[in-house]
């Protein structure tokens, strides 16, 4: 049994880390809700643009975090330490309850769902159910994203040597093939006339109302509007910060983790603006908002290589969500152990074993991922976490204020880039997106917030005693 991590991570693995766990299923979907949400060219773009400029900011902003608290567990462990123990636990709880297990599961289902166009027994699809009660269904699809994970699950406790290299291959491979997709969109799928219509009234802030038509909106509802199409764009952008789970196992973390974020998150939200240009190119407005089942990167790939396509980007989503599994569930264990090691977990999660990795924390977070694929209810859960990161994130970057006053001369060999206006117009906006949610879209707030507070008797509880 080994008693600390091993640092074995270099600068490159760390930024397939964040690189790999950002991109999943959502940049080939979320688009669709996007442009029913913005209804036009210019608004589309806007949104990935300002995602990608609150994901930057808070990445570049952890980094001085990161410096200051180079250990396993990273935001659990910057906001225990900037604020208390039961502000980390929170967070912790929610990662474990929804926010990372969630995530898991429902990449897990997108895997399979795709792999459904080679296979038709793992399609979402009335012939296919296995069991029926109520509302409850049970699909050969969840069983093969409970065999994904338990199967990455099990290569993440024989050490971090086989994680890493599924993460290094599978990251490598996506983001070779996202760049070629990009690069054949513009040459072989392009029409300058889907362009020229697309952008005809490129800033005209429309909504599409429920019966596929859209109208015309203005004022302080607009801001609504682009909070709610920012839900999808952000939940697509996320995971970024799972390369602070693992500092204590990278190389040189003081240096290299606030690089791998400046880094992975930098490519990846190149990446994802260029391919909505892309699909922009390609498809008319109206049928990026009603894609079929809103997969607007399916239908992109069959207007250039016909039904030949689906099966190309169905295989590219299989590599994409494999290594999104693989990075979500490599490095959101790491926090479980940090948090057993403080008391605030179950005390069998204090443990690593004989490769030096957490195994009781990762099979923990696999029975509980397991579970949440069964149940059904991913989707839901995912509706309901956006706001929760999002206020974990602010309360994060707030920390760094706090620190500055009250840890003045703790080494800092990274500080945060542009404090403190950067950092201050992150809270800022996130803020803003935050209370616009609580007010134009309440079914993704209150409920993500209600699982947030329901971890405060919970703490209380396992704290009682001691």
């Amino acid at each position: 049994m080994e008693t600390e991590f091993k640092p074995r991570l270099s600068l490159l693995d760390a930024s397939m880390i964040v690189a790999g766990s950002m991109i999943g299923s959502g940049i080939f979907i979320v688009s669709a809700d996007i442009v029913r949400q913005v209804g036009s060219a210019g608004w589309l773009i806007a949104v990935w643009i300002l995602t990608g400029i609150l994901t930057l900011t808070a990445a570049l902003s952890y980094g001085e975090l990161s410096a200051m608290f180079p250990k396993a567990g990273g935001q659990y462990v910057y906001l225990k330490e900037s604020w208390n123990k039961l502000v980390g636990f929170l967070y912790g709880w929610s990662l474990f309850t929804v926010i990372q297990t969630g995530t898991i599961a429902a990449v897990g289902v997108a895997f399979a769902k795709f792999a459904g166009y080679f296979f038709s027994i793992f399609e979402i699809q009335d012939a296919n159910i296995i069991y029926h009660v109520g509302t409850f269904k049970l699909y050969p699809a969840q069983f093969l994203s409970m065999f994904v994970i338990v199967l990455l699950t099990w290569i993440n406790t024989k050490g971090v040597a086989g994680g890493k290299m599924i993460q290094t291959i599978f990251t490598a491979t996506k983001l070779i093939a996202l760049f070629g997709l990009i690069i054949l969109g513009f040459s072989v799928g392009f029409s300058g006339d889907v362009w020229q219509q697309n952008w005809l009234h490129a800033w005209n802030f429309q909504h599409e109302n429920g019966s596929g038509l859209f109208v015309q909106i203005t004022g302080v509802a607009a801001v609504g509007f682009v909070a709610a199409a920012m839900v999808g764009s952000v939940f697509s952008s996320d995971a970024w910060n799972n390369i602070t789970f693992i500092a204590a196992e990278v190389k040189n973390p003081k240096r290299n983790i606030g690089l791998s974020l400046f880094i992975g998150t930098g490519i990846v939200t190149l990446l994802y603006i260029l391919t909505n240009i892309m699909y922009l190119g390609i498809l008319p407005l109206q049928e990026i908002a009603h894609a079929a089942n809103d997969r607007v990167g399916v239908a992109v790939v069959e207007r250039m290589f016909g039904t030949t396509g689906t099966f190309i980007m169905a295989a590219l989503i299989m590599v994409s969500t494999f290594g999104c599994i693989n990075g979500m569930i490599l490095s959101g264990a790491r926090v479980y152990y940090t948090m057993a090691k403080d008391g605030l977990f179950f005390k069998q999660v204090d443990y690593l074993n004989r490769n030096a990795v957490p195994s009781k924390a990762l099979w923990y977070q696999c029975i509980w991922t397991c579970l949440l694929c069964l149940s059904g209810k991913y989707g839901d859960l995912l509706d309901y976490v956006v706001f929760a990161v999002l206020l974990f994130y602010i309360i994060t970057i707030l920390g760094i204020f706090k620190l500055r006053i009250t840890q003045p001369n703790a080494e800092r060999t990274y500080k945060a880039f542009g404090y403190p206006v950067l950092p201050a117009l992150y809270i800022l906006l996130a803020t803003i997106m935050c209370a616009a949610l609580l007010v134009y879209k309440p079914n993704y707030t209150w409920p993500g917030l209600i699982i947030v507070l329901l971890g405060i008797p919970v703490y209380f509880l396992s704290t009682r005693n001691k």
